[in-house]
């Protein structure tokens, strides 16, 4: 079992490629976060060739959407 990795996003080719699935990571830095709709939206702009409201090269990006909360918790997890 390897060790956690630590990366700090934005990431570059070297981090990427030196990761395995699997792995465990750390991340530092900025993860930008979104549901379906987000993530139809961009993938729209990208097939229509329209700019993005950021630069995604490198960019942490994680579905997130509602879950249910759990008997005895106070929110569900993301």
């Amino acid at each position: 079992m390897r060790y956690a990795s630590r990366v700090v996003a934005p990431l570059n080719d070297e981090t990427v490629l030196s990761l395995r699935s699997g792995d465990k990571v750390l991340i530092s830095g900025v993860i930008f976060t979104g549901r379906d709709a987000a993530h139809r939206r961009m993938a729209e702009s990208i097939a229509e060739n329209r700019p993005l409201p950021f630069d995604v090269r490198g960019q942490i990006i994680y579905y997130v959407g509602p879950s249910p909360t759990p008997p005895g918790r106070v929110c569900g997890s993301a």
